[in-house]
């Protein structure tokens, strides 16, 4: 799997190293506040939801600045907290409406090591430099409708994205230096907002894409189709999982199911690869994590739900507080869980319940936060924290509005 031999020290896309929400941080904090455990606080211009995606000293996140009919990548040093770049990429005469729990820079960036790659759905794609310069802009025909919401991935030479909208539904490969096209896959269905996700079968690349309609595995390469699975579903949004020759996907809107279908078939697979649905408390928005052999899922209403992951057998069922969209992640032997309220469950993964902490900040969350090494990188509508434990911080660093004006005009 791409990014899955890197270390703590880097969370290059969405959802970490391996793309299924699983960290290598070790001596993360279980507890923090306003008042506790913040090394810094950033203010960041605009509005989005993408992720904070991290390299070496550089962490990087896209914004809108809807005023100014502006799109942004922002760079912050993961050292000190301040905003070293903000560079445009697209400026647009409108920038549409959008769903109320939507963005205009909602795609999650990708680094490949020398790269950022970026992506505003129908807005535009990106490649810059990671000292701030554009490389390339593409931009892809399609009605992202509700906004854009699916993350780039970035595989050997490509930079591939799926654009599902109400009118088009395709699967697209760029050349990662030039932005020119090297395949593309239509796949006539309904609209969705997914990240693809590759994974390693019996030797061999699958690009996962859970569309409208299908989840469809193609060959990364040269985009052929491999199988598919269909459902009933529409306006997907969690990313796929992958674990012990499994798939795991939700199939979005409006009566949610996951499915759990075996990775090793060919053509359509719905009738003979399908080993278990689940049709209760399935998210609509935040995507499932399996560890060891347990599959987790938070639906939108914050019921979370243990189940096994081969056997798909409820193992337990917990009502949180507050609603989510951000996905869960496994760090540091702890799950990680951030409702939409700026809250952060903290529970011990196992066949029985175990709440470790919870934790409030201000604001208001959807983006899924990053891990890495000792930090936790979590974006708020109005800041960017890295949150450590109090042994291992400095003294504690709030950068001001004033600090970074240069970019909220």
């Amino acid at each position: 799997i791409a990014f899955a031999a890197r270390g703590a020290d880097q969370w290059p896309q969405f959802r970490g190293p391996d793309g299924q929400g699983h960290a290598a941080a070790r001596g993360l904090p279980e507890n923090w506040s306003e008042t506790e455990n913040i090394r810094w606080k950033t203010p960041i211009p605009g509005n989005g939801w993408s992720s904070p995606v991290v390299a070496g000293n550089q962490i990087w996140l896209t914004t809108a600045v809807e005023d100014k009919q502006s799109l942004r990548v922002l760079c912050v040093a993961r050292d000190t907290g301040k905003i070293v770049h903000a560079v445009e990429v697209f400026h647009k005469d409108d920038l549409g409406r959008i769903a109320s729990k939507n963005s205009h820079a909602s795609p999650t960036p990708v680094i490949d090591g020398r790269h950022v790659f970026v992506h505003f759905g129908a807005h535009g794609t990106a490649c810059l430099t990671i000292d701030g310069e554009i490389v390339w802009t593409q931009e892809l025909p399609y009605d992202h409708r509700h906004g854009p919401g699916g993350s780039p991935v970035v595989w050997k030479d490509l930079v591939i994205v799926s654009c599902d909208g109400p009118d088009v539904q395709y699967t697209i490969a760029l050349d990662k230096r030039t932005g020119e096209v090297r395949w593309k896959s239509d796949h006539p269905g309904l609209q969705a907002y997914s990240t693809p996700l590759v994974i390693r079968v019996n030797g061999a690349d699958q690009l996962l894409t859970s569309g409208g309609e299908a989840l469809i595995a193609y060959n990364p390469a040269d985009g052929d189709e491999l199988w598919r699975c269909r459902h009933g579903g529409h306006s997907v949004v969690p990313r796929p999982v992958y674990s012990q020759g499994m798939v795991y996907f939700c199939t979005g809107y409006w009566t949610p199911s996951l499915f759990a279908v075996r990775a090793d078939g060919s053509g359509d697979v719905t009738q003979s690869h399908v080993e278990f649905t689940l049709r209760r408390a399935v998210p609509f928005n935040p995507s499932p994590l399996v560890v060891g052999r347990n599959l987790y899922l938070v639906s939108d209403l914050g019921v979370l739900t243990c189940v096994n992951a081969q056997a798909g057998k409820e193992v337990w069922r917990q009502r949180l507080s507050g609603n989510f969209s951000a996905s869960p992640t496994l760090a540091d032997g702890k799950i990680y869980l951030l409702d939409e309220n700026a809250t952060m469950y903290v529970i011990a993964p196992g066949d029985k319940y175990e709440l470790l902490a919870t934790n409030r900040l201000d604001g208001r969350t959807l983006a899924s936060p990053a891990f890495v090494d000792s930090a936790v990188y979590l974006r708020s509508d109005t800041h960017l924290y890295r949150l450590e434990s109090q042994r291992k911080l400095p003294k504690q660093t709030t950068i001001s509005r004033r600090d970074t004006g240069t970019y909220l005009r």
